[in-house]
């Protein structure tokens, strides 16, 4: 995989040596992937557009559509028209390659995406490699920023251990002292899962009852289900996406396993609750903070509701605070190069729906936090 990407990203270098060649690229437009035509700077969006996880990644390009119509309408940024350019990769590393590449064959100058992590972490080398800046609103996985492999990598979510942290917190205020954690075997949920796990062994008054990965895709998760029973668990902590957890809360509740399921944003969505009926009723899981009394926030939820006639779904706020955090370092910038825009985004605050942020010398956003919800009549509302 790794050679196959670093082929395709030397033939979109060729491509863009031969037309600096020809019509004479600057040193800006070297280091940002090339000029668009008309001098349009391109925002790509790649990330879950179809299959089971669409609900996380379609959010994203309508937010970076709606502020690119706003920005646009207002003069553009630098005097140049913004067009954003959308990628499919379904979740999936090995699409993620393919869509980041086709994106750098766009002559894209930033990227607002992946969703997944695993698709991060997958498409990450070849921005890395043509200095591309790459944001997610979404894509939790600690060491994306903590690893220091990525410094062309920025997020407007916290990370993971973060998350895990306040899961295991809850967990105890819950009165559970022996907890099963569950994951889905992928880059995210193994990670949050992991620290979970981790954070329930360094806490002499807890004690994990089981660790334990299931298959992603599965139709019968009644196995796990049963290892659960058997461990004696009081409770339960999940580190992966709503397809896996809506089974997994289904079949337990249907063998009479009703103890409390804890999850992460991976499952905070409303697809979560339509799948697991009424077997959602009482699910608690982590998710971004709400920030409904920021006026950003009702700009961004009216535009969406304007444009699209409905509510806004998973990670739709931190992709707009995101879209509007990389076009505002351009424009502070005074040009798209690679060092001047990851310099503007370090030290330049903007306002966004999520807060007034900028990002640390990791590449995450000061100030952003995760909160408990639980599914109470049908929705999650969030536990003060």
């Amino acid at each position: 995989m790794k050679a196959r990407w670093m082929l395709n990203v030397l033939a979109v270098l060729v491509v863009a040596v031969l037309a600096a060649g020809c019509g004479g690229e600057s040193k800006e437009e070297a280091s940002s992937g090339g000029e668009a035509p008309q001098g349009e700077i391109i925002l790509g969006v790649p990330g879950a557009h179809s299959g089971d996880l669409a609900s996380y990644g379609l959010p994203t390009v309508n937010a970076a559509e709606l502020v690119v119509e706003k920005i646009n309408a207002e003069g553009g940024v630098l005097g140049r028209t913004v067009r954003v350019v959308a990628q499919d990769d379904e979740c999936k590393p090995e699409k993620a390659t393919n869509a980041a590449t086709k994106l750098l064959s766009e002559g894209v100058h930033v990227v607002l995406g992946h969703i997944c992590s695993g698709a991060t972490k997958a498409a990450l080398p070849i921005y890395t490699e043509t200095r591309i800046v790459c944001m997610s609103p979404s894509a939790t996985n600690p060491p994306l920023t903590q690893s220091g492999d990525y410094p062309n990598f920025f997020r407007t979510i916290a990370a993971d251990d973060a998350q895990a942290r306040l899961g295991v917190d809850f967990a105890k205020q819950l009165g559970l002292k022996s907890i099963a954690v569950i994951h889905d075997k992928g880059d995210y949920g193994k990670g949050f899962a992991t620290f979970a796990r981790d954070f329930v062994e360094a806490d002499p008054e807890l004690s994990v009852a089981l660790f334990e990965g299931v298959t992603p895709g599965a139709v019968d998760y009644s196995a796990v289900v049963q290892k659960i029973k058997n461990s004696g668990a009081e409770g339960v902590i999940f580190g992966g996406y709503h397809p896996e957890a809506s089974k997994i809360v289904s079949q337990m509740r249907k063998k009479d396993l009703d103890i409390p399921f804890i999850s992460d944003d991976g499952v905070k969505d409303d697809t979560f609750i339509k799948v697991a009926g009424e077997y959602a009723e009482g699910v608690y899981a982590s998710g971004p903070r709400d920030f409904s009394s920021n006026p950003l926030y009702h700009v961004a939820l009216e535009a969406h509701k304007a444009k699209f006639g409905t509510d806004p779904g998973a990670f739709y706020y931190e992709a707009y605070s995101a879209a509007l955090a990389l076009l505002n370092a351009i424009e502070k910038a005074g040009s798209t190069d690679y060092d001047a825009v990851v310099n503007a985004l370090r030290t330049e605050d903007v306002d966004t729906p999520v807060g007034k942020i900028k990002f640390d010398a990791k590449g995450d956003a000061e100030g952003v936090g995760f909160s408990m919800y639980q599914v109470q009549d049908g929705q999650y509302v969030e536990l003060k």
